[in-house]
């Protein structure tokens, strides 16, 4: 039931990105600089959450729009209902609805949908990961040489030490191919199908990353912060790959040449 549910709000959201696609719609602007939201990020919302509440009417809901919809449950959805608004506010399909479902402090469930590229990436936790009913698997790339990776930049942090900057320079100045498309979740799930070899991004929230986190650990990856711990979508420091170049890359994001 609660797969059915994920899924059926993934699909929900996903109807409403494509039809509205291109089309005329409202833009607005939060705190920060191009921190855009689009009247589309409301109505995916507004249906993912109506869909949950249907379903689970006393279930906690965190979502990037309206915040926390507190309720006294062990289970809490986690969404963004555009991830990628920037790139969707642009007529670039590099954009998602990504929901995910959190159990006793765990997540145990995650939906990634590009409506555009019709991708539904599915991850259960300890069951696999999934693109369009497909088991997808991490590359096996050996050493961060011969990687390609992917990371977003935020609009902050940028002159830190070892900051996105930074690490951005050591990386092309080592002659390894660094994309960002602009929408972490996309860059995430991309590295649990093999297609980069790691991601890594200073600043994230927690609708971001948590169902592509669990993505990538059940495609066989390797997820944490930078400091090598455990990862957690509440903090905002993430590094997801393939597990062999993990050490390697973890280092040069630390300082290391």
């Amino acid at each position: 039931m609660l797969k059915s549910t994920l899924l059926e709000a993934a699909a929900a959201a996903g109807t409403i990105m494509r039809e509205s696609f291109n089309g005329a719609f409202k833009i607005s602007n939060k705190a920060g600089i191009n921190n855009l939201v689009t009247e589309i990020d409301h109505a995916s919302e507004k249906a993912i959450i109506g869909i949950i509440k249907k379903n689970y009417p006393s279930h906690f809901i965190l979502s990037e729009e309206v915040g926390e919809i507190v309720m006294d449950s062990d289970y809490k959805w986690i969404i963004d209902p555009i991830d990628g608004t920037v790139n969707y506010a642009n007529g670039i399909p590099i954009c998602c609805v990504s929901i995910a479902v959190e159990h006793q402090g765990k997540i145990i469930l995650g939906a990634v949908f590009n409506p555009f590229f019709t991708e539904l990436f599915v991850a259960e936790k300890g069951k696999g990961a999934t693109l369009n009913d497909k088991p997808i698997q991490v590359s096996a790339k050996p050493d961060m040489g011969s990687s390609c990776l992917v990371t977003g930049f935020p609009y902050s942090l940028l002159d830190e030490p070892n900051g996105p900057l930074d690490v951005f320079d050591t990386l092309i100045r080592k002659g390894i191919p660094v994309r960002r498309l602009g929408s972490a979740a996309i860059d995430l799930c991309w590295v649990a199908a093999g297609r980069f070899d790691g991601f890594y991004e200073h600043k994230l929230e927690a609708w971001d990353s948590a169902a592509g986190f669990l993505m990538v650990e059940e495609a066989g990856g390797k997820v944490t912060d930078f400091s090598g711990n455990y990862y957690s979508p509440y903090q905002p420091q993430i590094l997801a790959t393939n597990g062999k170049i993990h050490d390697e890359l973890l280092d040069c994001i630390n300082g290391g040449k």
